[in-house]
């Protein structure tokens, strides 16, 4: 069951008749050098991680190491408390918790990094979104994180997931193709389907810089989160409209990676340029140190 592209994998779900989450738990099997059960006890671990992270911050704010953060989730929730909320409830879900999970990362509290700490928040927000809106069983939130780790598995074995290395695109760009594809799939959609998402995603997100404010990760980071959550959500739902992504995955993977590398160092993650350079993010700074 092993791939090592978008390419191999769809030929494997289609071969065997198989979801991609089917594929990846069956590849984590063979590959890993352990058994189906401790894979399943591991993943349900991180679900009960993400969902505490995703709710803790709501019931109990915290503000951040830095300062820059803490407190958003919980006016998210006001807000939509209130019947204020213009996103419904879906979108209005997944980006209080991917902003909660932000803030649990920030007061060096435990997250899953999905792939990374500053993208954490993307997987979490909308899957437990869309579980409770839908009313999903855990054990079809597990297989969708199956779904979410190929994607992931497919970025950091063809490209890279570090903001060092490929700017925000790498990090929440990915982050938000990875919790595509897994909604595609929660959804009922096919693998091709979910490729797609995952396509169109990196390509809507192409060329997202990573500019730390007091190079933290904090802000603009956990803006950044929501945001991916709402990429994702619009891509899922493109993808199992049947609109059709004209470039393959492997091909915006591919792409994204050689945009990463085009940035310039400033707007790798060294904040020295984008937003952490803005006159008010130096006055920020100085605050935190």
């Amino acid at each position: 069951m092993d791939f090592k592209n978008a390419k191999e994998l769809l030929k494997l779900c289609e071969e065997q008749h198989m979801q991609i989450s089917e594929v990846m738990r069956q590849r984590e099997c063979d590959m890993g050098e352990t058994t189906c059960d401790i894979i399943d006890h591991k993943m349900r671990r991180v679900l009960e991680i993400m969902r505490n992270s995703a709710t803790q911050p709501i019931k109990t704010p915290v503000r951040s190491m830095g300062g820059l953060i803490g407190g958003e989730a919980k006016k998210l929730d006001v807000h939509r408390a209130r019947g204020e909320s213009i996103c419904g409830g879906v979108l209005g879900r997944a980006i209080m918790y991917s902003m909660a999970v932000l803030e649990v990362n920030a007061t060096m509290g435990l997250i899953v990094a999905a792939p990374t700490a500053g993208s954490s928040g993307v997987v979490p927000g909308l899957l437990l979104a869309l579980q409770e809106e839908y009313h999903i069983s855990d054990e079809r939130i597990l297989d969708a994180l199956m779904t979410a780790g190929a994607i992931g598995y497919l970025a950091m074995n063809n490209a890279t997931v570090a903001g060092a290395v490929g700017g925000c695109q790498a990090e929440v760009g990915v982050a938000s193709a990875m919790a595509a594809a897994a909604a595609v799939e929660l959804m009922g959609g096919r693998p091709s389907q979910c490729l797609d998402a995952a396509s169109t995603v990196l390509m809507n997100m192409l060329g997202l810089v990573c500019d730390p404010v007091a190079g933290l990760v904090e802000y603009p980071c956990q803006n950044r989160n929501a945001a991916g959550v709402a990429n994702a959500l619009t891509a899922a739902e493109l993808a199992l409209s049947e609109v059709p992504q004209l470039i393959p995955l492997d091909e915006m993977i591919d792409t994204m990676y050689t945009v990463g590398k085009k940035l310039p160092s400033e707007l790798r993650e060294t904040a020295q340029g984008g937003c952490a350079t803005t006159p008010s993010a130096c006055a920020l700074c100085a605050q935190c140190f």
